[in-house]
């Protein structure tokens, strides 16, 4: 009989023995992660995995796992053609086609790749589809080993906008992607089929592109890096009158890389055009410099002004930009990581201080021209320089601890090396550049846009209720918008209207690296005529501003 105090003492001694186990390991639930069911191509799971086309939309991210869901995708021809289940499959994101074909055929063959039907084979006598592929004759004659029939799977997969299929040279940034987000998906049988001695050809109908961007044919190469990436290697790119056609050599999924085109000889030029605009406006801003000295020794009253010290301290930072800018581009890739990265977080924090000064500029025009009264402020443009000099170290210092500064690469249609330059690197450092630079950049120029418009509205309206008009009263409403618009960075908004054309980079490049010319032609015309002319922005009134810039 067992007593009460040996039941104790064994129930005791049996959660002991238990409580050392381990308890199974659950696999995550997540379907984008990929670890489960990831050899399963029933409509569920077909449905799920197509899910992550748009959840998955940045790298290494932690709820998807790229790299096991793009080999699910991979392997789905070879399931088709192996199980030979259904010859065809229509769902949103999938269309494909599996059929046997004899590989005695006498003609060449051809596909319907319209993207929002299923594949299927064209007879001879029907017109060629605009989105086709073509299998010629020789084709089945190469296949190796002696087969009288073989089955053929044609597959159209829409990865939609995430990161699934990107790989990392869509990952810079720059405008890259996959046409209409579509691949091809060619396979015979389980054979690798490669090194055709005539090529198939695979057309993709489409508009005209940008003019400042280049298709290129591509196949997903998965041997490149861990989850893989796109190559051309094989496949040649021809321009017909319906589209583009890829000639390739090789069996496996296709598509049609939009990337800019900037080859070497362009962004040669346009780095000469930067450096001899960047060497110029230095020489400007230099001369601002020691104009501002000048003044300050010989006008008392000038030392107390705070416009002019906030035009030079705007003309400080970007001559120290432009200073990085012909340091970073001339010295290239030369040196240890640990130069790079340092060349790469000085040229950062020097063009956000640009970007800030450009928003401060901004600012003080509100309290002079829109505000006006209650604009007095203790200590004013010390602090509007801790601002100025202090904010982009922060973000600086930020950016730089999680290793975001090295070597960053601008390559060509052909995806060779045009220009290398210490930045951002490539790859997850690009998130911290769209948020750093690009974000941080239109905050302040939409900003100073929107003070800009509102002084424009003052000058104009102040002007016109006046009752004696001067001539030439409007030219001269126009000149100081345009000197105005020299402080608030109006020339770095020339890089939106980038994507119209080769032309706008030409302008931008040439326009914005002059910028130091045209703070210091506004600088001398505003203080340099007489004691008179000088802005006094203690006062701030728009009259007098306005005034100023009119005599």
């Amino acid at each position: 009989m067992v007593t009460p105090r040996g039941l104790g003492s064994l129930l005791l001694l049996l959660l002991l023995l238990t409580s050392g186990q381990e308890k199974p390991t659950e696999l995550p639930r997540n379907t984008c992660l990929g670890n489960n069911n990831i050899d399963k191509y029933d409509i569920l799971n077909l449905n799920d995995k197509a899910s992550c086309f748009t959840k998955c939309r940045q790298w290494g991210s932690d709820s998807c796992n790229v790299e096991n869901l793009q080999r699910y995708w991979l392997n789905f021809e070879a399931h088709l053609v192996k199980e030979g289940l259904t010859e065809k499959v229509n769902m949103p994101f999938l269309k494909a086609l599996v059929q046997n074909l004899s590989t005695n055929t006498a003609e060449d063959l051809y596909f319907s790749l319209k993207p929002s039907q299923i594949p299927r084979q064209v007879m001879k006598d029907e017109d060629k589809p605009p989105d086709r592929v073509r299998l010629p004759k020789s084709f089945f004659r190469s296949l190796p080993g002696n087969r009288s029939e073989v089955r053929l799977a044609v597959t159209i997969l829409d990865i939609g906008s995430g990161t699934l299929f990107k790989g990392p040279q869509l990952g810079l940034g720059d405008g890259s992607g996959v046409l209409n987000n579509h691949l091809v998906g060619l396979s015979v049988g389980q054979m690798r089929v490669t090194k055709l001695a005539e090529p198939l050809e695979i057309v993709f109908s489409h508009q005209h592109p940008p003019p400042n961007m280049t298709l290129t044919c591509v196949f997903w190469d998965v041997t490149k890096g861990p989850t893989g990436d796109w190559a051309s290697e094989g496949c040649s790119t021809e321009v017909v009158p319906e589209g583009t056609m890829c000639c390739c050599d090789h069996l496996t999924f296709f598509a049609l890389l939009l990337r800019p085109t900037l080859d070497q000889s362009t962004v040669h030029i346009l780095t000469r055009i930067s450096q001899a605009g960047c060497g110029v406006s230095m020489i400007f801003l230099a001369f601002t410099t020691i104009l501002y000295a000048v003044l300050r020794l010989s006008r008392q009253r000038f030392k107390s002004e705070d416009a002019p010290k906030i035009h030079v301290a705007l003309g400080g930072s970007l001559f120290l930009l432009n200073l990085a800018f012909l340091v970073n581009v001339g010295s290239g890739s030369k040196g240890s990581d640990a130069a790079c990265w340092a060349r790469g977080a000085v040229f950062h924090y020097f063009l956000l201080c640009a970007f800030t000064w450009m928003g401060l500029e901004a600012f003080h025009l509100y309290l002079l021209a829109v505000r006006v009264f209650n604009t007095y402020f203790g200590h004013y443009f010390l602090k509007l320089s801790l601002v100025g000099w202090g904010l982009p170290a922060l973000i600086v210092i930020g950016t730089g601890s999680a290793n975001s500064y090295g070597l960053y690469t601008i390559r060509d249609r052909e995806n060779r090396t045009s220009l290398e330059l210490c930045w951002f690197r490539e790859g997850t450092a690009m998130y911290a550049l769209y948020i750093t630079v690009h974000g941080y950049f239109l905050i302040t120029f939409l900003f100073g846009m929107v003070v800009l418009a509102l002084v424009a509205w003052k000058i104009f309206t102040l002007s016109g209720a006046t009752a004696v008009k001067e001539r030439g009263q409007n030219r001269k409403k126009v000149l100081t918008i345009l000197g105005l618009s020299s402080l608030v960075g109006v020339t770095w908004g020339l890089a939106i209207f980038t994507p119209l054309g080769l032309s706008t980079v030409y302008i931008f490049a040439l326009f914005n690296s002059l910028q130091g010319v045209f703070i210091c032609c506004w600088f001398t015309i505003l203080y340099l005529p007489s004691q008179s002319t000088t802005v006094s922005s203690s006062t701030a009134r728009l009259d007098q501003a306005h005034s100023a810039s009119q005599e």
